[in-house]
């Protein structure tokens, strides 16, 4: 009887806090050794000339998401979670969205069946609160956090979505009592309301003026209104997509004070700009670039560069949001009469690691251990996935990517595994591939071809964060 299923051998571990030459061997799913030498497996990968990373976890995805009327998400979770495993990410946590008035519970349930027995990955969901009545603060979502979602996100733009701030101070003080960690969007409603209206009157409507009707300060406003709440209720939070220099430096000052303000950032802030959304002579296919908050300037992601090596920013995360670059989507009749109609969010799950690896490791601005904390340890530890996933030790999960740190690609559409038709990353050339990805021991992805099957992902039930409130 062998030892091991599976041994990986002659590879280089790179973990968060470590790089060493071992092998490494898995029984049952998970790591059961990592050592000098391993023998005795009923098959045996090489690995010689690659890294052994812990699989990525992408803790920010959006996967057959309800638009509320807009057009529909391109991916689901079949489609979403195989572009993820083909990138070298092997966890995803998307969104399970609360319509205003509708059941909490009755939201978590619905999305179970979007995803059961669909998944190529393994997920969680985090909850998307609209609607913070009495009876979600102080039922549903207490309940639905000691039921392993320990994490959900509000927002401070979006009309059909948005809280004001008493709704937000209402649920800081809920997340305190129950422990779970709250994401926020950061941008002030009411002065992208302002700025969209006072350009659309000008006839500035070309997807360009996405990006100027949501400027740096308005990101930078609701950064800091959120972390004031933040403080106010003594409840930690974690700040997603930070774009520029300006909502970085509130979450800077946050930190330096002692304030529990946590900080995310996402590929299209290191790899696009708001020249991108110009398209040709300002036309329409600016659309397939346009997100919130939105691509900046080469300044700002240098500000983001500084904010990933100064510890500012402890995910990188893709904000995976993808909608087709067609009639039925980002090209639409009503997205052509004004960019305020052009669905928000960029497809990213897939190219997320290489981006980094190859904007950040192979050019020198980050270290390896560091790319691993960005893209799998820190996700695990902040949303209580840590130690079942994260990194590559005895008892963990055997989630791992093979990599190819020399492997030179340029993105392109024609290696996507997503059901997006467009990548806004097309043509980017990186250095720095994932060559293999296994799942709980089983390598669902090789070389770009499919291994898995859907279902092999399972639904993870979280624990409390220790960065939550305690």
């Amino acid at each position: 009887m062998p030892d091991f299923d599976l041994s990986i051998r002659g590879g280089t571990v790179v973990t968060a806090s470590d790089t060493v030459r071992a092998d490494v061997g898995i029984r049952n799913g998970r790591i059961a050794a990592v050592a000098d030498r391993i023998e005795g497996a009923a098959r045996s990968i090489d690995a010689s000339g690659l890294l052994v990373m812990p699989g990525g976890i992408d803790s920010h995805v959006h996967l057959a998401q309800p638009t509320f009327g807009g057009p529909k998400m391109s991916d689901d979770f079949l489609t979403g979670t195989r572009s993820a495993i083909a990138g070298g990410t092997t966890t995803v946590i998307p969104f399970a969205t609360q319509p205003r008035g509708a059941s909490l519970r009755a939201v978590v349930s619905d999305y179970h069946k979007e995803a059961d027995g669909k998944c190529f990955a393994d997920y969680g969901f985090h909850l998307i609160i609209t609607d913070p009545s009495p009876s979600v603060l102080g039922q549903e979502l207490p309940a639905l956090v000691g039921d392993g979602y320990t994490s959900f996100k509000v927002f401070m733009t979006y009309a059909d979505m948005v809280l004001n701030d008493r709704e937000l101070l209402e649920v800081f003080d809920c997340a305190r009592g129950c422990r779970a960690l709250v994401m926020v969007h950061a941008e002030g409603y009411d002065a992208i309301q302002f700025m969209t209206e006072r350009l659309e009157r000008a006839g500035k409507t070309a997807p360009y003026y996405h990006g100027v009707s949501r400027p740096e300060i308005v990101e930078r406003e609701a950064a800091h209104r959120a972390i004031s709440h933040a403080e106010l209720t003594d409840v930690p939070i974690m700040i997603v997509h930070v774009s520029g220099r300006e909502a970085m430096e509130q979450i800077r000052w946050a930190q330096n004070r002692g304030l529990k303000i946590y900080g995310e950032t996402c590929p299209q802030y290191i790899a696009l700009t708001a020249d991108d959304m110009k398209g040709l002579n300002m036309d329409e296919s600016g659309g397939k670039y346009v997100c919130s908050p939105p691509p900046r300037d080469h300044a700002s992601q240098e500000a983001i560069w500084q904010g990933l090596q100064q510890g500012v920013f402890q995910t990188f995360s893709s904000d995976h949001c993808p909608f087709m670059d067609g009639v039925d989507g980002k090209r639409s009749p009503k997205a052509r009469t004004s960019f305020k109609w052009v669905p928000n969010g960029i497809p990213g799950v897939e190219t997320r690691m290489a981006i980094l690896w190859g904007l950040g490791v192979d050019k020198g601005r980050i270290g390896m251990n560091e790319f691993v904390a960005l893209t799998s340890t820190n996700h695990a530890k902040m949303y209580g996935l840590y130690p079942q996933k994260g990194s590559i030790a005895p008892g963990f999960d055997a989630d791992i990517v093979l990599w190819d740190p020399n492997r030179k690609e340029t993105i392109r559409q024609e290696l996507m595994h997503g059901a997006c038709d467009y990548t806004p990353y097309e043509g980017l050339a990186v250095t720095g591939w994932p060559v293999m990805t296994i799942l709980r021991g089983k390598p669902v992805c090789e070389e770009g071809k499919i291994l898995g099957e859907p279902g092999d992902g399972g639904f993870l039930k979280r624990g409390i964060s220790p960065y939550a409130a305690k």
